[in-house]
């Protein structure tokens, strides 16, 4: 049998990790962390993350499972790394910060920032796993900011704060934004989703406030990477930095008729009735469903997302 990374005798596996820079907790980096939780475990670990700058490229390996990594502050338990995609031809999915390949996993007040410059492309979360919670989180960066990743996976994002220039979300993954902030820093598009066509929901944002940079005035809610990007907002707060079309095809008519795009109940400057006339019409039947997680998340097989801090009930029906 092939030995795991990280294997080792079973005294090194703990349940409850601190990591400090002052070396007042168990280890002083994320990453030495990692190496003390046992490979795929039928139970749950904590990692306490405490205040500080983390300069550290981070990897959660697929057999990392059932762990929440807690910060002590979302504004000052920082992750940061700052690679882009034009150093040595590194390309987009290489220049994240953290990268999430495991699954059942719970990130909760933190600041994932990639602080390259605008060069390129430049990733601060890149999610591959399934089953991944971000609570009261930070995600700072410019072009392509968060990567969800991973066919047919499920993600949730409870209360974060997202900042981007261009396609700043965007990937295939299914993900649920509930009361989140998308800050545009610049003219370009909030979401680039590429949805596989066999995925029913792509990306769901619910009761969202849209906000932009001074000077930021034209902004559209999203352009398809693949021809069947599924994106809708409902609820949401938006800011006159949106655009009246909201939409945009990616400078390709035939992806008109296959992208599927749509809104419910938005508000603010930003919300318009001449959005394009290719999107799709959103009933109150569909905005029910659509922030549902049984509803959502349950194509692939049963998951209800448990977001800590909140009540069990507003985490199993987040309409309530």
């Amino acid at each position: 049998m092939l030995a795991l990374p990280g294997k080792a005798g079973a005294a090194q596996y703990m349940r409850e990790i601190t990591v400090a820079q002052d070396g007042s907790g168990d280890f002083t980096t994320i990453t030495e962390a990692l190496e003390a939780i046992r490979a795929f475990m039928d139970y749950r670990v904590t990692v306490n993350i405490r205040n500080g700058v983390y300069r550290e490229k981070v990897v959660v390996p697929a057999w990392i499972h059932n762990v929440d990594f807690i910060g002590q502050s979302a504004d000052s338990t920082i992750i940061t790394w700052a690679d882009h995609a034009n150093i040595d031809k590194m390309g987009t999915f290489r220049t994240y910060t953290l990268k999430v390949d495991g699954c059942g996993l719970t990130f909760a007040n933190l600041t994932v920032e990639n602080n390259a410059p605008r060069l390129g492309q430049a990733v601060a979360l890149h999610t591959e796993g399934d089953k991944l919670i971000f609570v009261n989180c930070r995600f700072l960066g410019n072009q392509d900011t968060i990567y969800t990743a991973g066919h047919r996976s499920r993600v949730l994002f409870d209360n974060c704060y997202i900042e981007g220039t261009t396609d700043f979300i965007f990937g295939p993954a299914t993900a649920l934004f509930t009361e989140c902030e998308l800050r545009s820093k610049s003219n370009s598009y909030i979401t680039a989703a590429s949805t596989p066509a066999d995925v029913e929901v792509g990306y769901v944002f619910y009761r969202c406030r849209l906000t932009a940079d001074e000077g930021v005035d034209k902004v559209y809610l999203g352009r398809p990477w693949r021809p069947y990007a599924s994106t809708t907002f409902i609820n949401c707060e938006m800011g006159p930095h949106i655009t009246a079309a909201g939409w945009h095809n990616w400078k390709d008519p035939e992806n008109e008729k296959t992208a599927r795009y749509g809104e419910y109940g938005s508000t603010g400057p930003g919300a318009s009735p001449d959005r394009v006339s290719w999107a799709k019409t959103v009933t109150d039947a569909d905005a029910s469903r659509l922030v549902d997680p049984a509803y959502i998340y349950n194509n692939v097989a049963a998951w209800t997302p448990d977001v800590p801090g909140k009540d069990k009930k507003d985490s199993k029906n987040l309409q309530q």
